[in-house]
């Protein structure tokens, strides 16, 4: 099958192989290797979750508005954090809405307890918050955003979650998924996320990119940077990795870096305009620090400055 998008099939995507789907990603703007290429296709081919694990800005969760776009899917987000439990991930009841309902029915005179209970109980007052949305929207990608931020028993209740595909609400019974949702699940590694869940993952871990790719990323991203200057910032953030940085720049930096120049009539850089905007690629005063007791005029130099 070679259909553009998946929409009457479930989320299978694209049948070629990994270098068809790696071509309709990279026709979204989101460039990939052929490592990549292999694991989306994988966990579209196998209805596995894919877990992208790397540092902060090397495109993790990019990739999953990329697929969203190749399969013609919505993208759903969970953005995780410390405390998000599954009422805030899964689903809730609408309470407002609950208790006029309530309200509406005595004034009517109905005091039916069962007649009530089951109308204010009903799917109508079901908030689905985003794991809810993809097990019941189809096709569907699913974002599941720095798990690593979550604690221990938000993973449990993801992992049984992805087991099945399935949300069993007490008052209404099972939902079940008539096709499973793409799942990406991104981890920053702040800290190291139980084995169990990865197991249950096909699994890829994104570097950062080297020269050539991260330019044609900028290139891709801002094509109205002049190819001077994308060259140029490309060169200096290759060089600054290599420094003992407390967080090196990734590509995200990288493309706002860039952007940044731009916007302020750049066409090439110097030293002079890479320290006077440093605070665009670098976030910690250690790391500008350190920048700025680099010969930056050297490494221009090197580009052919």
């Amino acid at each position: 099958m070679t259909g553009p998008a998946a929409g009457a099939n479930g989320t299978d995507g694209p049948q070629d192989g990994p270098a068809e789907l790696r071509a309709r990603l990279e026709r979204t703007g989101y460039l990939v290797d052929e490592g990549l290429a292999i694991a989306c296709f994988l966990t579209l081919r196998l209805h596995r979750p894919l877990f992208c694990e790397g540092d902060a800005g090397v495109g993790k969760t990019a990739l999953a508005p990329a697929l969203a776009d190749v399969l013609g899917a919505p993208l759903i987000r969970l953005q995780c954090y410390e405390g998000i439990d599954a009422s805030q991930a899964l689903y809730d009841w609408d309470f407002p809405r609950q208790l006029l309902h309530l309200r509406a029915a005595e004034a009517a005179g109905i005091t039916e307890a069962d007649r009530l209970e089951s109308e204010l109980y009903s799917r109508r007052f079901l908030i689905a918050r985003p794991l809810l949305q993809a097990v019941e929207t189809q096709p569907s990608v699913l974002l599941v955003d720095e798990i690593d931020r979550a604690d221990d028993e938000f993973e449990a209740f993801l992992l049984e979650l992805l087991s099945e595909y399935t949300v069993t609400v007490p008052e209404l019974g099972t939902l079940r998924a008539q096709s499973p949702p793409v799942v990406i699940l991104t981890s920053n590694r702040t800290r190291e996320v139980h084995d169990a869940l990865k197991r249950r993952c096909l699994y890829h871990w994104f570097d950062h990119p080297g020269y050539d790719r991260e330019l044609a990323i900028v290139r891709r991203r801002q094509p109205q940077v002049t190819a001077r200057l994308a060259e140029q910032v490309t060169a200096v953030v290759q060089r600054l990795r290599t420094e003992n940085l407390l967080k090196p720049p990734g590509v995200a930096e990288t493309i706002d870096w860039a952007e940044a120049l731009d916007a302020l009539g750049a066409t090439e850089l110097d030293a002079e305009l890479a320290f006077a905007t440093l605070g665009s690629v670098l976030k910690y005063r250690e790391d500008a620090e350190r920048a700025r007791s680099l010969d930056l005029s050297a490494i221009l130099a090197a580009r052919g400055a």
